[in-house]
């Protein structure tokens, strides 16, 4: 028979074993032993994490709920790798004790996994300024990760980094992380300048073999794909797919992106329905590998714009109604947003010109009249009709509506970024800026109020648009309430030049005292800007003086045009009746036919008619007749005949 099983105890005494299925062995045993054994439960646990059999080791946490508040680390991390990312989030930021640097990189990983970016973010800030030099590599790239994400999210202004530093490209991991960072933000001549070196930077490696690089390219090749298609470099980017093996490609996940950007990018899959059939042949990813929320909604807007493509029309509007009528309306979800979009499209997709698709997109307004992404796509097609008053008109309401309501999510909707600046733009079209600047403070207003919102910060666009229109007011309150906005941008970052500038100009107007010393020792002295200007040689040279009030001003008014004798109209030869004279006009000619001296009826009844003309003669008078009672003469009712 083989040796017996170490006892647990026994192994754990030896801190020098590395070998896990014996340590797993040993804990099975004495479970056998005694089921309520937690030691033997942990080290059962942490065996199979050693042992990557994650799923196994979260039913023992299941089974042992002791383990659960005993081992918050250890079942954080289990929860972490198995797909439970919300809840291991929940278990790692549990307790009042100070946590240690091992959880909180599994509460910024998690965090990071469940798309609470914003907390990944200030996670990773805690570790970055306690941090070691080991950790330091890690902790910079999870951060470029995570500043990525921000930006995906539409949460930028959280972002650590806006643009990428020197040590960024110096390696392949950061180098990539800055490259997502620059296509996020729409900025695709600098992505594919990062990702050109990450590629170049990974392919640079000793301590890697061929096999590793290549599973570290392949992703980053798909990335490139991505970003030619959408800088209209539609034949390079067929290249560049062409040389990615897909079935290579480990993460099912990123396959599939892979797969949709190959058919976005080669021209020989111009077929619909091939499409169609290749963007549903990817298999589906575990849960493990799912994908981020940003990227689920391009790729459920493609699959309906596939649909579409492939005469699918009542398909697309049955699914998209589906996913609307879940959510509550209105909403400022991407998701449900783009089913009201792409809804809209299914309904009009006959429609040949923008005219005929708001005639058969208008009716569903009225059953769905606070569906955001609808009220978007007809303000859209308002805008292309030229009609601006029209979509105006339809925001405004829209806005009155939700402020009417009071609800504190019709608010956020009412006082979206992106809704606010659309209405702003088309202010903006219109010329009316005093609408524009009202609307942007009292959004200014609204995000500056302590309230509960899914996101930790207002939209930073938002406030200093709504800043700077406040200066331009010139009024003393308004530059106030501008210097309190620019204030509170420059105390979430010190080097933001935008907040820096209008801060300084609020409050230059209204209180000079009030601007931060630091930023006072900077500014250049007045007498160093007017140094070279000379008053009395701009005055000789012809400064503008207003006119003295005796003096009369000479009025704005434009003269009346000098009366120029208009030329005679030709007649056309083929309007002119035969042998016309123009020397001999006819001086009745502006008499009727009938009261003409030279008129000669023609037939019997037109001469008899003719006679009964006066033409200036004397009227003959007629005597009428009546009977007693006031009746008419006998036969004065009839009509003679032939009379009119």
């Amino acid at each position: 028979m083989a040796a017996a099983t170490k006892s647990l105890s026994a192994l754990l005494a030896q801190t020098t074993i590395n070998d896990h299925e014996e340590t797993l062995q040993a804990a099975n045993a004495a479970i056998k032993k005694s089921k309520t054994d937690t030691q033997a439960h942990h080290v059962r646990a942490i065996a199979l994490l050693h042992l990557d059999r994650f799923e196994d080791a979260l039913k023992v946490f299941d089974d042992v709920k002791e383990l659960q508040g005993k081992s918050r680390f250890e079942y954080a991390y289990t929860l972490y790798k198995t797909g439970h990312a919300a809840k291991a989030v929940e278990v790692a930021g549990a307790g009042n004790d100070d946590v240690g640097r091992g959880m909180k990189h599994v509460l910024a990983q998690a965090a990071y996994r469940s798309e609470n970016f914003a907390q990944a973010s200030r996670v990773y800030r805690e570790l970055a300024s306690q941090g070691t030099e080991d950790e330091e590599y890690d902790i910079r790239i999870n951060s470029g990760a995570t500043d990525a994400q921000l930006e995906w999210s539409g949460q930028g202004e959280l972002a650590q980094k806006k643009k990428p530093a020197r040590e960024d490209l110096d390696v392949f991991e950061t180098a990539y992380n800055a490259a997502c960072a620059s296509i996020a933000r729409g900025e695709f001549a600098q992505g594919d300048i990062c990702l050109k070196r990450a590629i170049d930077r990974c392919n640079e490696v000793e301590d890697m073999n061929d096999d590793e690089k290549k599973a570290e390219i392949l992703p980053m090749k798909v990335q490139q794909v991505y970003i030619l298609t959408q800088m209209g470099k539609i034949d390079e980017a067929g290249q560049v797919a062409k040389t990615i093996p897909f079935t290579e490609i480990k993460e099912l996940s990123t396959r599939h992106i892979a797969q949709v950007n190959n058919i976005a990018a080669s021209k020989e899959n111009s077929n619909p329905y091939l499409s169609h059939r290749l963007f549903h042949s990817s298999p589906k990813p575990p849960k493990t590998d799912q994908y981020f929320s940003f990227q689920t909604n391009l790729l459920r807007q493609d699959e309906y714009v596939i649909s579409l493509l492939s005469k699918k029309a009542s398909g697309v509007a049955s699914s998209t109604e589906k996913v609307i009528s879940a959510a509550a309306a209105p909403s400022l979800s991407p998701a449900v947003n783009m089913a009201a979009v792409l809804n809209a499209a299914a309904h009009s997709h006959t429609a040949e010109t923008e005219k005929a698709a708001l005639k058969q997109i208008l009716p569903l307004l009225e059953k769905r009249p606070t569906d955001v992404g609808l009220i978007l796509t007809i303000t859209h097609l308002y805008v292309l009709t030229g009609n601006h008053a029209a979509a105006t008109h339809l925001l405004e309401s829209f806005f009155a509506r939700l402020s009417q309501s009071g609800s504190a999510s019709d608010l956020d909707v009412r006082f979206a970024p992106g809704l606010v600046a659309t209405l702003v733009s088309l202010y903006a079209q219109q010329g009316r800026p005093g609408a524009a600047r009202t609307e942007l403070s009292k959004a200014a207003e609204y995000w500056r109020k302590p309230h509960k919102s899914k996101t930790e910060a207002p939209s930073k666009a938002l406030l200093v648009a709504a800043a700077t229109a406040l200066l331009d007011t010139h009024n003393q309150d308004n530059a106030k309430t501008a210097g309190e906005i620019f204030n509170g941008l420059y105390e979430q970052d010190n080097e933001d030049r935008a907040a820096i500038a209008g801060l300084v100009a609020a409050y230059s107007v209204t209180d000079s005292s009030s601007i931060p010393e630091d930023l006072r020792s900077i500014l250049p002295e007045a007498s160093r800007l007017v140094s070279d200007i000379d008053a009395a040689a701009l005055e000789e040279a012809g400064v503008p003086t207003l006119a003295l009030p005796s003096q009369p001003s000479e009025s704005r008014k434009r003269a009346a045009p000098k009366s120029v004798p208009s030329k005679a109209k030709r007649i056309r030869k083929a309007r002119m009746p035969k042998e016309f004279d123009p020397n001999k006009m006819d001086a009745e000619r502006w008499l009727p036919m009938r009261d003409r001296s030279y008129y000669r009826p023609k037939g019997r009844k037109g001469k008899k008619k003719a006679e009964g003309f006066t033409q200036g003669g004397v009227v003959e008078e007629k005597t009428v007749v009546q009977q007693q009672g006031g009746g008419a003469a006998k036969g004065g009712k009839k009509k003679g005949k032939g009379r009119k």
